[in-house]
């Protein structure tokens, strides 16, 4: 699905001054990060939120928003603004900035902790602290 490049020059515009904030193609459009979380995004020419689960009643009774239900169910946290809803800039700033503040409560993404190796060398191949199991076919060996 494609994405309205109008509307994600808006949003790029909002999020300029940010360099924790990346982009991601996501959900069959384009998401926008901050700090490791996403933020808001594109889906067709609809405006994505992520709000969070403790403002999202609030934001579905906001003009133009609905429910996000990308799978079939709703996905509390996530709302949809429609086109009208976001069609002047101050409208399109509120909902972006919302979708900023949620991302920008929650913990600091890490990047996954690197598995750690053994300084010393497992005799014999053991893995994990299981001795290695001997084969039982015989090398070398035909059955006549």
């Amino acid at each position: 699905m494609a994405f309205d490049e109008g509307l994600a020059h808006r949003i790029r515009e909002f999020l300029d001054d940010r360099p924790d904030a990346v982009e991601k193609r996501m959900f069959g459009g384009l998401c926008f990060m901050v700090k490791g979380h996403m933020a808001c995004g594109i889906v067709g020419s609809e405006l994505m939120v992520r709000v969070g689960a403790d403002a999202y009643r609030a934001a579905l009774e906001a003009p133009h928003a609905r429910e996000m239900d990308f799978t079939g169910r709703a996905l509390t946290g996530m709302v949809y603004v429609g086109e009208e809803g976001i069609a002047e800039d101050e409208d399109l700033g509120r909902w972006v900035r919302r979708g900023v503040a949620h991302a920008e409560s929650l913990p600091p993404k890490g990047r996954p902790a690197a598995k750690k190796r053994s300084a010393t060398k497992n005799p014999g191949g053991a893995r994990s602290g299981r001795p290695k199991q001997k084969s039982t076919a015989r090398k070398g060996r035909s059955s006549s």
